[in-house]
Order: structure tokens, then sequence, then C-alpha cells
């Protein structure tokens, strides 16, 4: 493991604090409903990491890498549907961080340190991993754009103050005629359509996001037009590293609820805990979390230290959502029955942690691209 500076083993005893006051009562609660209470939101605003990336000069923490995904880490520890739900701020404002003028960093950032959410709304039901099949239009008229379009799994979409929405501007240049625009919630022509009722994750808001003729000013185009895919790229990179530290969080957890059942369970006179079949696979879980740790935090590291980290931002992310997902799987085995059950959290553990491998780009994408790398 890296060493923490004093400041980021600060940030996680905090965090950790949150989870045990907020987030565990309600974790189980949440995950029936499948709604977040807004005091969750408020009370996360007031550790001051409700924009864990806004920069110090808007008034935010401007976290480093490392401080970020030790922030996912814990509060996935606590529920993955949370920390999606809250991280959902970090995404949506990498673009931002990136292309971002002077005003536009004002307007962005003000709006979510005063307490809100923001959206990342990229996906659509003809482009997901396809970035370049957007068929969401951004026509210039005069001095502004009209946005025209449906999005569909928007992750916090339903209550978002603000949103970056990635459109075409020139259809004809496909991928590299896509632009990304600033676009607040109380410009008419949003509507959310459908809220999607999903198998994990329940604690975030899924919908669908609906642009009807919606103007936004010209200043509100984040770089230059055709900027879109460079500018969603860059973000998913950095994306990418925070559902690795998500993956290292749950799989932690499923670990710790294994240990825990193990150690009081008797069966056929002897402890659970005291069985080498079970001793052993205990530790090749131990073994493939230390591994994803090792991985996130390096790739943390690089990005802090400005060296090229996207291939390895694909690497931690493959890795560690796989194994998150294999963790979940063989805690439940493990725990037999009782894990399975919705009585014991490992059943909602391995329901979330399936989600890892699909959103932020698919793992079959992401071998694309780590093959890429080498082979073209």
């Amino acid at each position: 493991m890296y060493d923490f500076k004093s400041e980021t083993v600060e940030i996680q005893k905090k965090v950790r604090a949150f989870v045990k006051e907020h987030v565990d009562p309600i974790a189980m609660e949440v995950d029936a409903t499948g709604e977040l209470p807004l005091s969750i939101l408020k009370s996360w605003k007031e550790t001051g990491l409700i924009c864990m990336v806004a920069p110090k000069e808007v008034g935010g923490p401007e976290l480093d890498a490392v401080s970020c995904a030790v922030v996912m880490e814990e509060l996935s520890y606590g529920c993955l549907g949370v920390a999606t739900a809250l991280g959902a701020n970090n995404l949506c404002s990498f673009p931002v961080l990136i292309a971002g003028t002077p005003e536009q960093k004002k307007l962005h950032f003000g709006t979510l340190l005063e307490g809100n959410y923001g959206a990342f709304a990229m996906t659509e039901p003809c482009a997901g991993s396809d970035i370049g099949a957007i068929s969401t239009t951004a026509r210039k008229k005069g001095d502004e754009y009209v946005l025209n379009g449906t999005k569909c799994f928007i992750t916090q979409g339903g209550l978002a103050a603000i949103y970056i929405v990635f459109a075409s501007t020139d259809k004809s240049k496909g991928k590299k005629g896509l632009s990304a625009f600033i676009v607040e919630r109380w410009r008419e022509g949003i509507s959310t359509g459908k809220v999607e009722d999903k198998m994990g994750i329940r604690a975030s808001n899924t919908v669908e996001l609906i642009l009807q003729d919606v103007r936004v000013p010209a200043s509100h185009l984040l770089g230059k037009e055709g900027d879109g895919m460079k500018l969603a790229m860059k973000a998913l990179d950095s994306g990418r590293l925070m559902v690795a530290a998500q993956a290292v969080g749950v799989a932690r957890r499923a670990l710790d609820e294994c240990v825990k059942f193990v150690k009081a369970r008797v069966d056929n006179g002897k402890p659970l805990a005291s069985q080498q079949a079970v001793s052993f696979k205990i530790a090749d879980m131990v073994a493939a979390v230390e591994a994803g740790k090792q991985l996130v935090y390096r790739g943390a590291m690089l990005k802090d230290t400005c060296q090229p980290y996207s291939r390895h931002s694909a690497i931690a992310k493959l890795f560690c959502t796989e194994m998150a997902i294999r963790v979940a799987r063989d805690a439940m085995e493990i725990m037999g029955v009782y894990g399975y059950t919705r009585e014991t959290y490992v059943e909602k553990i391995w329901r979330d942690a399936r989600i890892l491998s699909i959103y932020e780009g698919t793992n079959q994408i992401l071998r694309g691209v780590i093959s890429r790398s080498l082979l073209r």
C-alpha cells in the first residue's frame, strides 16, 4: 500500500465516521425503497466533500486522485448505491475541470457546492459504449444552442440541478462532431421519463432524461465544437479509477461480512473458520482485495503526478470490478443459504457489485482499450 498523506488519512477518518453515522443505519432500508433521503446529501455537504474535485478557487476542497479514491472506497464499503449517488458530482465535473472557463467553473461548481447533485448525460438508448452513435443534437441559433434528444440511465438525473450534456453539433462528422454543454435543470424543455427499477445500487437515482428544444447560451459550450469525444474519454479515464476504488470498498465489505460469519458459525461441532476449504478461500479473497488496492492507488498516483494513466485506469477498472463480483460471490457461497437471504448484507453486496463491470465503460470495451494499447 502507498503511504497516505496526513490530510488523506484525516479524510478517510471523516468518511468512515460519516458512513457509520449516516449510511450504515439506512443502507438496507434505501435498498428496499430505492430512494435516498435528501438529508443524506445535506449531511454529506457538511463534510465539505459534496464535490471532491471542485477547485479551491471556487470554494471546493480540490482533493487529489488518491484522496478521491479513498473517499469512494470508504463510501462503497458502506453502500455502493450511496457511493454511486454521491460520486455523481465527480464524474460530471471532470469535463468542466478540463475545458471550463472561469465563468463556467463558477456556474457549475457553485451549483454543486450549494448542496446539489449534478449529472453526466451521455448514454442513449442506441448509444451506450458506441459514443459516436449519439443522436442528441445541438443546433446553433444566434447566440444560443438548441438541444433535442433523449438520454437514458442517467445517474442522479432526476435529482440533478445541473447536467453535462453530450450532443452532436455536426452529425456528418460522427464522434468528431460531438460537443459538451453545461445545462441547468431549470431550463424549459428538460424533463425526466422512466425511473429505472434496478437490481442493485438502488439508493442511486437512474432515469431517462428528455431534452426538447432546450435553449442554452453559446457560452455553455465546453471547449470548442467537436471536443465532446475528447472530454468524455478523459472524464471516463478518471471515472474508471473511482469505479475501481468503489469495487475495492465493496470487496472489503463482502470479505469482512464473510469473516464475521465464519468466526461465529459452528458446523458439525467445529468452527467453520477452522475448515481448510473455507480458510483457503478466504486467503484467496484477501489476496485479491489487496491486489485491487495496489492497482487503484498506483493509478491515482500516476494521475496525481501527471503521468499517463489511461491504460492503467482501464486495467484497474477491469481487474477490480471482476474481483469484487468474485469476492461477493465467494462470500455468498461460503455463507450458504444465509448469504442468499435478505437478512444478511452479502446478498445486497452481490446485487450491487454486478453493475461495476457495466457502468463507465463495460469490461468488454476495456479489454479492447487495453489490448489496442499494445497491438496497434
